[in-house]
């Protein structure tokens, strides 16, 4: 029988709220971690207040939270404190991701917990991190997209701006907190040592530019959007056919030499515009017409078929419901079940993280009431 995951055993004392902390401790329960959430009584995590709802209950927030357990405290109540200091000495790491200085306020900042709990990991997001000039000022997914430029890229030249189709701000928040603390516990396995995780969601906009940072300090000139084509890959964009758009990715002249071929155009490998991937570049417009009015000749599925027999990556534009009708997503468990007593069955995403010899089911636990689990935990705390 498969185990539960990688981290069965660890236990996280979870007091964060919205999307970027609550990302990161869903990727930890997804890795069999065990995960505590600590909310605030009578409202709880504002994410339950986020549509849309089925059967009274946000979807929005069962998505990230599924699979947790959740007790309402109080932490400026002495008794509620008693019990949050009881579920510290028991877990393995705690998540905030409250602004900077709010813990130290309530007597939980790093250097308090770190002397009364020694083995305790603790791992922060906020929006620009405990250090820094910025550190004290709020923020949130869209303002640190625009903060760190990736909304600048994002687009069409010319056209009004646009956000990230997915909270990436937020997201990537969360995904560099799991990896930091996945970190610190495998350095506290070696060492014994815990170790605070400092994470920002500016830093990680920084992080995800990838090769725009290094285009500007290379060359001194600023990145612009530039629509569904690739800044230093040609051809490696998006292209209309007769009845829709398909993605062409031709990464190296080899693939080129493939996608020639395969549209009837083998002379185009061989003329000095489009020989190399630098030539492509600097043609890229040339190119792109070329290319345009062959697939024109017919449609999306016709030219897949081709490409695809010849090795060269492509696919359709697929919306969300098309994405999930392609056939890789119930092979991989990608869309799994979640039976809520209040909204009844809800289809979400799968757990993308796959590792021999631990269980993939295809369900999964609901997201947890506001304070569904107290008496439980209550229970095993002895209180």
């Amino acid at each position: 029988m498969a185990e539960v995951g990688p981290l069965s055993g660890i236990t996280i004392i979870d007091l964060s709220r919205i999307l970027a902390g609550p990302y990161c401790t869903l990727l930890l329960a997804e890795l069999g971690a065990r995960v505590i959430k600590i909310e605030p009584p009578e409202k709880g995590d504002d994410a339950r207040h986020y549509g849309p709802f089925k059967g009274g209950k946000s979807t929005y927030f069962s998505s990230i939270n599924r699979g947790k357990e959740s007790i309402a405290l109080d932490l400026k109540s002495p008794k509620d404190r008693a019990i949050f200091e009881s579920l510290l000495e028991k877990g393995d790491a705690l998540v905030e991701n409250f602004r900077p200085g709010t813990m130290e306020k309530l007597g939980y900042g790093w250097e308090s917990l770190h002397a009364r709990y020694p083995r305790l990991i603790y791992a922060a997001t906020s929006g620009y991190g405990h250090s820094g000039p910025y550190s004290h000022y709020p923020a949130y997914d869209m303002v640190v997209q625009g903060l760190g430029g990736i909304m600048s890229i994002t687009g069409h030249k010319g056209m009004p701006l646009v956000r990230i189709g997915t909270s990436i701000g937020d997201l990537g928040g969360g995904l560099y907190t799991a990896v930091a603390l996945n970190a610190a516990l495998l350095h506290r396995e070696r060492t014994g040592e815990a170790r605070k995780v400092d994470i920002a969601l500016f830093d990680c906009q920084l992080a995800l530019l990838e090769n725009a940072i290094m285009r500007y300090t290379v060359t001194g000139e600023i990145p612009g959007p530039m629509g569904a084509r690739h800044p230093s890959i040609t051809p490696f964009e998006a292209f209309p056919t007769a009845d829709g758009h398909l993605i062409i990715a031709a990464g190296n002249d080899g693939l080129f030499l493939k996608l020639a071929e395969a549209l009837g155009r083998p002379d185009f490998a061989a003329d000095p515009r489009f020989e190399t991937n630098p030539a492509r570049n600097e043609n890229r417009d040339a190119l792109y017409r070329e290319i345009e009015a062959i697939l024109a000749r017919a449609g999306s599925r016709h030219w897949i078929e081709v490409l695809e027999a010849a090795g060269v990556p492509c696919g359709p534009v697929n919306n969300v419901a098309e994405a999930l009708a392609h056939p890789q997503v119930p092979f991989r468990n990608m869309l799994i079940a979640v039976e809520d007593p209040a909204s009844g069955r809800l289809d979400l995403a799968g757990n993308p993280m796959k590792v021999s010899g631990f269980a993939d089911p295809p369900s999964r636990p609901p997201a947890p009431d506001l304070d569904g689990d107290r008496e439980k935990i209550l229970k095993e705390l002895g209180l």
